[in-house]
């Protein structure tokens, strides 16, 4: 029997009636299973006459031996920076449309969650990208992909590719998006990028749009190091993380990437299928319907 689970924090990034309704069944079966709850601000007030008073994040990640995230994967990816970098493990509700990284449908939230908290669950890890401007001190994560492009609607960016200090190439494109496995099923995914199992431990990259009739993407390993140059000091690009914030690159700008050092834990129920996920999500096996 796995751990069970005794203090558990609940986030989200909406206040929305679905939120706060999915919020309030998750607290009656928390509840009765004689576990303690921490809230995020989402949440604040939102049960009265409780008056429910949120934690601070740092508190959240202190005492929390769980996070369930409710929302969509945008809201499991915020919670992943912010929690799952902290080692504490995550569970997701899905109230999105895709969701695979949220894992319990609200139909099946009863029975679902009863059996986690008391222990059956599957559980498996994430590694994040961490992301550096040269002369810049700060750093940046992100659990899906790292993107750098034009932030203009048809405009190239020149770059060129380094991995572990081995020059790959030089390219014109709209940009270049650097993916974990994670991410393979998001923004990468739509770009025609290579879907690859959570397990792998590998890094795909994908050029956007490139300007060249055979260049495909790319998969290294995990452990490379990806060193992007900014080729045209007139060159305007922007630099962003799970889609979350973005930073202006100038040109000449060096950007190295790199495999974090933290991981992520998500919690699954217990029969968690990958290949499932993707039938259910992306329509595989489905047939083809003929028109009438």
């Amino acid at each position: 029997m796995k751990t069970k689970f005794r203090t558990i924090g609940l986030y989200s990034n909406s206040s929305n009636k679905k939120v706060l309704s999915i919020g309030q069944q998750v607290e009656e079966v928390l509840l009765s299973k004689g576990c303690k709850i921490l809230y995020n601000k989402a949440f604040n007030n939102a049960y009265k006459p409780k008056q429910i008073k949120a934690s601070s994040a740092n508190l959240l990640a202190s005492k929390a031996d769980l996070i369930i995230a409710i929302g969509g994967d945008g809201t499991m990816l915020s919670c992943s920076r912010e929690f799952g970098s902290k080692n504490v493990p995550i569970l997701g509700i899905n109230l999105g449309r895709l969701g695979f990284l949220t894992d319990i449908a609200p139909d099946e939230l009863t029975t679902k969650l009863s059996e986690v908290v008391t222990g059956r669950f599957d559980a498996d890890e994430r590694f994040f990208l961490t992301t550096k401007i040269k002369g810049q001190r700060s750093r940046f994560t992100a659990l899906n992909e790292v993107v750098i492009h034009s932030g203009a609607i048809a405009q190239l960016i020149e770059y060129d590719l380094y991995i572990d200090d081995v020059f790959v190439y030089r390219q014109k494109a709209d940009g270049l998006i650097i993916a974990s496995p994670t991410g393979s099923t998001a923004y990468s995914l739509s770009g025609g990028g290579p879907i690859m199992h959570p397990s792998l431990d590998a890094i795909a990259l994908l050029p956007m749009f490139p300007h060249s009739l055979n260049n495909s993407p790319l998969v290294v390993k995990a452990e490379s190091s990806i060193k992007v140059i900014l080729t045209d000091k007139n060159t305007k690009a922007q630099l962003s993380f799970d889609s979350h914030n973005s930073i202006r690159l100038k040109g000449n700008q060096e950007i190295n990437i790199c495999k974090s050092k933290s991981v992520l834990k998500l919690i699954h129920p217990v029969g968690h299928d990958f290949y499932d996920a993707c039938r259910n999500k992306l329509g595989w096996s489905k047939g083809i319907v003929r028109p009438m």
